[in-house]
């Protein structure tokens, strides 16, 4: 029996060396799921980190060519609406008429990049941000609150100051610095809209922005729906013509991806001083 076993013990160990086991297999594939998920995983965020840098730039250059359209017309544009190809929208009337008296379509809307003249754009003529979907193209609001001068008899008011040929320069720089616009706000919890709105108890990142600019991110289509991302028209939300909330408040605050108060909205905004300042250096304020 013993000439026959070794030549068997042989051939054992020969077809164990030729080849892995299931066991082996297994555990190879295991280890090489685990490297792959450590390879992806930074691999993805590092893409997400991309993306969110190019829309901060977007948005930078966004507040820039607005300031300079401002600098070359004495205001600023209305917002795009989804059926204006890019292009500012007034409202009913001849374009003429609307320059006059800076009656918008709407307060809130999208980046007029074809007015602007504005890149990168998608097909239709709209900004996007670094995601560039439809759904994530830039939003852009511009206040239209009515400016009393003081001391007159009788009252001497400025509508849509900031939309209206000579409206800054009527409202006057002073008042403009002083009065209440569009307000930026650290959270949306009880935040208070209406004609007097408030941030509440949360922190006032602004409450005197002529213009704010903002990217509704990576969950454009499908989130938005936080009490925080619901104070920034949001194109998941039903209301017309930009989703989201139509009053006064925006919100701004650190990005989370936790269910029920996510938040990767990207929000920046003009200041009157900075705007003021490049408009008088053009020309268009005294």
């Amino acid at each position: 029996m013993r000439p026959v076993a070794a030549p068997l013990r042989r051939l054992s160990r020969s077809r164990r060396g030729g080849g892995f086991t299931i066991l082996e297999l297994a555990i190879t594939l295991s280890v090489m799921a685990v490297l792959a998920v450590g390879i992806l995983v930074p691999f993805v965020a590092q893409v997400a980190q991309r993306k969110v840098a190019e829309t901060g730039r977007v948005l930078d250059d966004a507040k820039e060519a607005l300031m300079g359209y401002a600098t070359a017309t004495g205001r600023l544009p209305c917002p795009a609406l989804p059926d204006s190809d890019g292009f500012e929208k007034f409202a009913a009337g001849p374009p003429a008429g609307s320059l006059v008296n800076g009656e918008c379509a709407t307060w809130y809307g999208f980046l007029p990049a074809a007015t602007l003249g504005f890149t990168p754009v998608d097909r239709d003529g709209y900004a996007i941000d670094g995601w560039a979907l439809r759904q994530n193209r830039i939003r852009y609001a511009v206040s239209n609150q009515t400016i009393t001068i003081p001391n007159t008899n009788p009252v001497v008011t400025v509508s849509n100051p900031f939309t209206k040929t000579d409206g800054m320069r009527d409202a006057t720089p002073a008042l403009l610095a002083t009065a209440d616009l569009l307000f930026v706000c650290g959270g949306g919890t009880a935040a208070v809209a209406g004609a007097t709105p408030s941030c509440a108890g949360n922190a006032t990142l602004t409450r005197n922005a002529p213009a704010v600019i903002w990217s509704s991110g990576s969950n454009a289509a499908t989130g938005g729906v936080s009490v925080d991302e619901r104070q920034n028209p949001h194109a998941n939300l039903a209301a017309v013509p930009a989703g989201g909330s139509a009053d006064r408040i925006f919100v701004s605050r650190v990005r989370t991806d936790v269910a029920g108060s996510e938040f990767d909205d990207t929000v920046t905004w003009l200041s009157v001083g900075n705007l003021v300042s490049r408009m008088v250096l053009g020309g268009q304020l005294p």
